[in-house]
């Protein structure tokens, strides 16, 4: 039952279950419900859910919920005498009541009063570890507040951002650009913080000169940026390597307590390079200025050399860093007060500064680079989702590259995404414009209900084997990457990739073969730390062991040469996340015999010869199985018991058919010598 205008909005457990939600991400609540025959309840916790429903749009204080149906716009109307009658009873019985303060979700530092700081609820820790966590942040919080005047930055020392500006390129004044009259304002405003915050200073006669842009943020104020295309032009490119996001994530994941924080406007923290101030150099209304700190918008991976340099202790133990992006993590909460003091020491040791309003600390989940991690996996982040849901039918190009976009985002969360999004890139074809037709509004749909309920991927344990599961379709290649934890398949990463005009022209075997490479490429940092078990009932084994007969199959053989890739028959699947996968949209891999049958006429069917025998030394059989590639498998059988002749026959089939089963093959053409055994098998005695 929700009710926006209710103290409680209750669940039952039974529906709880049923969402697939963890009954750990409960919150302890001691109050007892009370319902209107008087009885009280006791309930098992509290949990924040976000709520949808249809496009509804609701206004509490005219009482009234509007939705739209296939009728047109209805409206719900609430009874404004039992909302006063409630109220009534509220405020009469609230001297007698037993109240619990409900904090804000974010847990904040008030800059002006960092004793106002209170623990996240969500947080499991006892009150005896919320104490120290807390004590921890305000020792760091209480010497001086975080503002601009008060940053002196990072020392030159340590590190600054040079430009080193090729000496050939010549310089270049940016032709001024005029502003309306509020523009300016926000303009002049910036202007005046940063020199208070002496971040930037007045300059004379510089050589570079770029112009000031405005971008308008969430809140409709107005972001003051420089347009340093020109003077990035004339820098190198900085092949300082970034992590990768999907690395950082995974190992955040999985850990009971978490803390987020974010420097204190962090590129202006560091100082420039001091020859290379005046290169800087912008105009405004008032003047000319230059950067005396690092501004945002010039080359050069200086932020991410620094904290690199600072966490290097850390860094995969108990803290990642993307850029400005920081977080400390721990897998149980009793040591994660030591892991916080540790960092704020090295904070402190080389003066950054964080900005106590966006930090959280001590929680057991939160969004990290665009993902919501937390103990039991990562999930997508529920704003994307929301933002996907209230979308409107894309009409024109940029609609559909938003939307596009924002699937690509993502990607790793949405089974076979190409062969979902295939409408939407047939109708960006070039020379056709743009084309919204019944299938790409299907297609539209489709996702919304599927991104409603997607699923939590799992993070890999060191040294564990995972396994993968392969699907071809006419126009995309896709795969998922698996582990196994209790019999049961948990999805660690969705791939999709769309096929070339000449990738789709390849064998249906030569397909399978190219979505293992392309995964594998992919997924390279998965491929290289596990042992990776292949399902499929492809033969890919035979077909890559014997690539001679072409050319792009020795080059995949010698790229998976370094990875350690065992291929297994599919098995029943153990998870429905997956068994999704390996259904929708798929030629199944159990039929790929078939199609590579139908495909050309050079192309043959399975074949299995058998012959069994007998003599006075024992009895046996040989097996031939040749594959549509027409590589073989031979087996030779020496049976421990005696045999007619005819029973070494039959032994020799079944033999024969096992082998055909383990290579994948689903019509066998069998050839023997045994009229008893072909007559048989084909029912006629």
């Amino acid at each position: 039952m929700i009710d926006n205008g209710s103290s409680a909005d209750i669940l039952s457990a039974r529906v709880y279950d049923e969402l697939r939600l963890d009954r750990k991400d409960l919150e302890p609540f001691h109050v007892p419900l009370k319902g209107f025959g008087g009885a009280e309840v006791r309930s098992l916790g509290t949990v924040k859910l976000p709520v949808r429903f249809a496009r509804a749009v609701t206004s509490t204080h005219a009482l009234k919920i509007k939705f739209p149906t296939e009728f047109g716009v209805r409206e719900l109307r609430g009874s404004r005498e039992m909302a006063r009658r409630a109220n009534l009873s509220i405020f009469k019985d609230k001297a007698g009541m037993e109240t619990l303060n409900i904090f804000e979700v974010d847990r904040k530092v008030q800059e002006d009063n960092p004793e106002n700081f209170e623990l996240d609820p969500r947080d499991k820790t006892s009150r005896e570890k919320e104490e120290p966590t807390k004590s921890v942040i305000l020792d760091e919080t209480e010497p001086d507040k975080t503002c601009h005047e008060d940053m002196l930055g990072i020392d030159r020392s340590v590190i600054s951002h040079n430009l080193a500006v090729n000496e050939k390129c010549k310089p270049v004044v940016q032709k001024r650009r005029s502003f309306n009259p509020e523009r300016s304002a926000a303009i002049k405003e910036e202007v005046s913080k940063l020199l208070a915050a002496r971040s930037i200073r007045e300059v004379k006669y510089p050589e570079w000169v770029a112009n000031v842009v405005l971008v308008k943020k969430k809140n409709n104020q107005w972001r003051m940026c420089v347009d340093f295309t020109d003077l990035n032009k004339a820098c190198p490119n900085d092949s300082f390597p970034l992590p990768r996001i999907d690395q950082l994530v995974d190992a955040t994941a999985g850990h009971e307590t978490l803390s987020f924080m974010d420097a204190y406007s962090g590129y202006n923290q560091i100082k420039m390079h001091k020859p290379d101030e005046e290169k800087t150099a912008f105009t405004t209304d008032q003047g000319l200025y230059c950067y005396t700190v690092m501004p945002f918008g010039l080359k050069k991976a200086t932020y991410q050399r620094l904290v690199n340099k600072m966490f290097a202790r850390q860094i995969g133990r108990n803290m990642e860093v993307y850029v400005d992006d920081m977080l400390t993590k721990h897998i149980t909460a009793d040591r994660h007060t030591d892991d916080l003091r540790e960092t704020f020491d090295v904070l402190v040791k080389y003066g950054m500064k964080l900005n106590p309003t966006k930090c959280v600390f001590g929680v057991p989940s939160g969004r990290f680079l665009g993902y919501q991690v937390h103990q039991r996996g990562i999930e997508v982040n529920p704003e994307k989702i929301q933002a996907l849901a209230k979308m409107v039918s894309p009409r024109t190009l940029k609609d559909v590259q938003k939307l596009t976009g924002c699937l690509a985002s993502l990607s790793r969360f949405i089974a076979k995404s190409t062969d979902r999004c295939l409408p939407f890139f047939k109708a960006l074809k070039k020379g056709k414009g743009i084309e919204w037709n019944e299938d790409c509004e299907k297609a539209f749909q489709a996702l919304k209900d599927y991104l409603g309920q997607t699923p939590l991927l799992s993070k890999p344990e060191t040294g564990e084997t995972l396994y993968m599961y392969l699907s071809v379709s006419e126009a995309a290649t896709s795969s998922v990457l698996v582990r196994q934890e209790d019999e049961i398949q948990k999805p660690i990463y969705y791939t999709s990739k769309a096929l070339l005009p000449a990738e789709t022209r390849y064998s249906p075997a030569e397909k399978m073969a190219l979505t293992l490479i392309t995964a594998a490429m992919k997924l390279r940092p998965y491929f290289q730390a596990h042992k990776i078990g292949v399902y499929t009932n492809c033969p890919l084994k035979l077909i890559l062991q014997k690539p001679e007969v072409s050319g792009r199959l020795t080059k995949w053989v010698i790229e998976l040469s370094e990875f350690d890739v065992e291929y297994l028959p599919r098995t029943s699947i153990k998870a429905q996340a997956v068994a999704d996968f390996v259904a929708e949209f798929t030629e199944p891999s159990i039929e790929v015999a078939r199609m590579m049958v139908e495909q050309n006429k050079k192309v043959f069917k399975w074949q299995l010869r058998v012959d069994g025998s007998t003599n006075t030394h024992g009895s046996g059989a040989g097996v031939v199985v040749s594959t549509p590639e027409r590589d073989s498998v031979e087996c030779a059988l020496r049976f421990d018991f005696k045999a007619i002749n005819n029973q070494a026959e039959y032994e020799a089939l079944v033999a024969g058919l096992k082998v055909c089963t383990v290579l994948g093959a689903d019509e066998v053409e069998i050839f023997s010598d045994s009229q008893v055994v072909v007559n048989q098998v084909l029912d006629e005695y």
